[in-house]
């Protein structure tokens, strides 16, 4: 059978690998050079068209939404605007993140962060990044490849297909790609060529074969490119929230519900981002045993674990974690009924505790820690005979001054929208291979505490389509490590970056150690009070100026270059701030290693001192020791 050739094969038909195939083809289309004889597969085992015809459900007055929600920067959503998708995306289903509050659960040192004012004319002032389902990105991006598509373009969507095999073609001496200037000649020895055995009995050929098939990418196996990282042993819960709608200050002013809440407890960080007045979607990463025994509670218990987690002291929280542990690890587990027969493998221990145990145990925390009802710092969803008490749970009216700090109550957890994943940090070793190239998840992952896993991916995607057009209008050979270089030097520093950084901060908020603990909060408070380093650190996230991407994407002719994909902090920042970081992880080895070794050390005085005790017992026993150290060498 001969195979098929494209120019360039996507591997994954997630949100990356979908807005790789619009750049490349929605650039193409628009060209009116040879750029256009470029041909593209995509290939996704999934079925696209029910991604391309969701409907998202409504019941009564609540929406619902997914729980795969992610967070779109501004350099982002110009990116996806740049290549004609956003007009597809539903922004109704869309909200903007204007400022956040992140506050240590320990400390409670705090810092907020408001959106800058942005000259961009396509990104709305004030607004620092903005949150969306990804069905609702995915989709439009599937709009956008349609309409691209109708106007004949050289795309090829394969879903509903998996790659059975990638080897590397042997005897490639034909082709049927037409003869095009990206190819030196149409009698070039196609020997090398990634070949492609398809779940559908089909083979491709790609000049160049991109793995955006995620972490466990095939792609990346082929290519022989290792990865290194590790397991934070830790599992983060999502979940879409209710609450109420009114949300009323104790100044009657309404909340504006575009604040995003963040806290970071010594077991991982709790974050509540916003999707409508009236729902919010949270990702909550904790301990595997601590993950799976809330969801195994119920989502009541969850909603109410929850509201405790953004206002309870820790020591409190880390009560409530031993009790319902405790209570998890007692319980036998039930298979859950799966419509035909119950199925072992879905075991859970369901029903071993209740909402009013949780809450019983919440209120006595809370008169504990002197916590007023009508405090903002109050989670108490139960009626009360108080009039006011009932109209703030009916209209969600937490009357404080400090009601904007931490977010609504939560009054219900959306069905079925409950879940768990499993979290790690891992980095490929390279980009490229032998005529293969990694983008998004297949060449990076990182913790969700930043938001940046997509945004990283976006970022791949506009690069490596950047790269891959300019090569194509030099008559390079797209596949060869000379034509993709410019994608390995914009993106693998920066992805290295955002990844290091990110995985000091889990490490650095993930203990309770006393200096440790100080060190941080003071260093929270001064970047609070330090408006030019909390904007850098805003640049760095989110890219707020980056324009470099957009020059390059409308001039392809443009070959230097002096910018990347993150402007808003040099590379030389980004090494810096991953330093400073690095440096604060090293003191806080170093405070454990102290303090380790002074424990041992006290530990080695405990024991001499109870061997002493012990010899003075015994010779009071014979009469020959004082009685009052034979009493106290008795007595130990």
């Amino acid at each position: 059978m001969t195979p098929e050739d494209f120019d360039i094969v996507i591997v994954g038909g997630g949100p990356v690998g979908l807005a790789l195939a619009c750049a490349l083809t929605s650039k193409s289309a628009s060209s009116s050079t040879h750029n256009s004889a470029l041909r593209v597969a995509l290939v996704e085992a999934a079925d696209l068209s029910s991604v391309r015809n969701w409907n998202p459900e409504r019941e009564g007055d609540g929406t619902f939404f997914s729980n795969r929600v992610s967070s779109i920067t501004n350099a982002s959503r110009r990116f996806i605007q740049d290549i004609g998708a956003w007009q597809y995306v539903d922004e109704s289903r869309t909200r903007p993140i204007e400022e956040m509050q992140v506050w240590d659960g320990i400390s409670d040192s705090r810092i907020e962060f408001l959106a800058p004012p942005t000259s961009a004319a396509s990104v709305p002032v004030h607004e620092m990044a903005r949150l969306t389902e990804n069905l609702n990105l995915q989709r439009g991006l599937l709009r956008r490849l349609d309409e691209v598509c109708g106007r004949g373009s050289t795309l090829t969507i394969l879903d509903k297909t998996k790659v059975a095999s990638i080897v590397s073609d042997v005897d490639g001496s034909s082709s049927s790609l037409p003869s095009s200037p990206s190819s030196s000649t149409a009698s070039a020895s196609f020997t090398g060529w990634p070949l492609l055995h398809l779940s559908t009995s089909q083979m491709i050929r790609a000049r160049l074969l991109i793995g955006a098939d995620g972490p466990n990418s095939p792609v990346r196996a082929y290519s022989q490119i290792s990865s290194y990282g590790w397991s934070y042993n830790a599992r983060a819960i999502v979940a879409t929230l209710r609450h109420g709608q009114s949300g009323f200050t104790s100044f009657g002013t309404p909340r504006n519900h575009t604040t995003a809440y963040q806290r970071f407890l010594p077991t991982g960080p709790i974050a509540f981002l916003p999707l409508s007045p009236k729902c919010a979607s949270l990702v909550w990463s904790t301990t595997p045993e601590l993950a799976q025994a809330l969801l195994d509670a119920g989502d009541e218990v969850l909603a109410r674990m929850i509201n405790a987690a953004f206002r309870l002291p820790d020591v409190s929280m880390r009560y409530l974690h031993r009790f319902i542990l405790e209570r998890w690890t007692r319980a036998t587990p039930t298979a859950v009924n799966t419509g035909r027969q119950a199925d072992p493998k879905l075991a859970r221990k369901q029903g071993f505790v209740s909402v009013e145990e949780i809450e019983k145990e919440i209120q006595w925390r809370e008169r504990a820690h002197s916590i007023h009802p009508e405090s903002a710092l109050s989670s108490t969803l139960t009626p009360s005979t108080d009039p006011a008490h009932e109209a703030r749970n009916e209209a969600n009216v937490i009357l404080s001054s400090e009601a904007t700090l931490y977010p609504p109550l939560v009054h219900a957890v959306q069905p079925g929208s409950a879940a768990s994943f499993p979290l790690r940090m891992s980095h490929a070793d390279n980009y490229l291979g032998a005529r293969t190239t990694l983008a998004g998840d297949a060449a990076h992952t990182v913790h969700p505490l930043a938001g940046q896993g997509l945004n990283l991916g976006l970022s791949d995607a506009a690069s490596l389509a950047s790269t891959i057009l300019e090569s194509a209008s030099l008559g390079m050979d797209v596949g060869s490590p000379l034509a993709l270089k410019r994608y390995l030097e914009e993106r693998y520093l920066a992805n290295h970056g955002m990844l290091s950084s990110t995985d000091k901060l889990w490490k650095l908020y993930g203990t309770a150690m006393g200096p440790v603990v100080w060190a941080r909060s003071v260093g929270l408070e001064v970047t609070n009070e330090w408006t030019g380093l909390k904007d850098a650190f805003m640049h760095f996230a989110g890219g707020s100026n980056d324009g470099a991407y957009m020059q390059r994407m409308t001039n392809k002719n443009e070959v230097k270059l002096s910018q990347r994909d993150y402007p808003g902090i040099s590379l030389p920042g980004v090494e810096i701030l991953a330093a400073a970081l690095e440096g604060i992880s090293g003191v806080m080895d170093g405070a454990r290693t102290l303090i380790s070794a002074t424990t041992k050390q006290n530990k080695g005085r405990t024991q001499i001192e109870n061997s002493t005790l012990r010899s003075t017992s015994t010779s009071a026993s014979t009469g020959t020791g004082a009685s009052s150290l034979g009493n106290t060498g008795t007595h130990a």
